[in-house]
């Protein structure tokens, strides 16, 4: 199975950013052990800090076969643009937050982009884009 792994602002300093919040592993050493793991899924990785970027990546890959696992970090909790993006396209996403956002501020208790998703996952840690996988692997839409 394709599977888009799409990360949003400032999650390109997991690893380093708040360790005690996120761990001491960066996303991108993770994704190794997820391509390692997952041998027959065709996995691919993107990870932008701007809006616009995430946007026109969910468009070119949201018509094709597959699924993505989208985590826009704080973008899911303000970006109707994204929201909007996801219920347009053709692909499920599985939303995914590395911590657990509902005991966090209060402004991190809001989803934009639940309502397009087909599952949503929270607090597990970096395991989360393993459970994504598993999800879509036997999702049926």
């Amino acid at each position: 199975m394709k599977i888009h792994i799409v990360n949003g602002p400032n999650l390109n300093l997991v690893g380093r950013r708040e360790p005690e919040i996120y761990g001491n592993q960066s996303l991108e050493d993770y994704f190794e052990t997820l391509e390692a793991h997952y041998l027959e899924d065709e996995l691919h990785y993107f990870q932008s800090n701007h809006e616009g970027a995430l946007l026109d990546y969910l468009h070119e890959h949201g018509f094709s076969e597959g699924g993505i696992i989208l985590n826009a970090g704080a973008l899911t909790h303000t970006s109707l643009a994204l929201g909007d993006a996801i219920k347009g396209i053709e692909a499920p996403v599985v939303e995914v937050h590395i911590s657990n956002v509902y005991e966090r501020e209060k402004i991190r208790h809001h989803s934009f982009l639940e309502q397009g998703c087909v599952h949503t996952i929270v607090g597990q840690g970096l395991e989360g884009y393993a459970q994504a996988i598993e999800f879509l692997r036997t999702y049926q839409g």
